[in-house]
């Protein structure tokens, strides 16, 4: 018998092989995921920084605002004579403000003299150094 085929133990070594591949795939897949939400919230950071630099320069001094939580109803965006507003962005520095990827925090506080203010944001990962927790202030971003 001259039969033509592939018996089985070879068609299971292939099932094995294309398992093997497709979850090393899943796995790239999913950092991939994190570095890109990482890049976005540091995205994020610096678009926020030109719109506070933006409305400082017009105002001398920062929106007034003690951990308000930025994207959210009480800040969906920044206004250019009350800062942050719910809606009616009238001539806005920022039309609307990014949230985070995932849980949607971005916390903003303004020091007690509007003359500074940190934007705190958390990374899933590493960055060019920054990890975990990252506070944006006029300064620039820091650890």
């Amino acid at each position: 018998m001259n039969k033509k085929g592939f018996t089985l133990i070879e068609l299971l070594i292939v099932v094995a092989i294309i398992g093997l591949l497709s979850t090393l795939a899943v796995v790239a897949l999913g950092s991939a995921r994190v570095k890109a939400r990482d890049s976005k919230r540091l995205a994020d950071l610096k678009q926020l920084q030109t719109a506070l630099e933006l409305f400082y320069t017009d105002n001398n001094e920062y929106p007034t605002g003690s951990g308000v939580l930025l994207g959210s109803t009480a800040a969906a965006c920044l206004n250019s004579t009350v800062g942050w507003a719910t809606t009616g962005c009238d001539n806005p520095y920022m039309g609307l403000v990014p949230v985070d990827p995932k849980d949607g925090n971005y916390t903003y506080t303004a020091a007690s003299s509007s003359s500074s203010y940190t934007i705190t944001a958390t990374l899933e990962g590493n960055v060019n150094g920054l990890q975990d927790g990252v506070t944006l202030s006029p300064a620039g971003i820091a650890d």
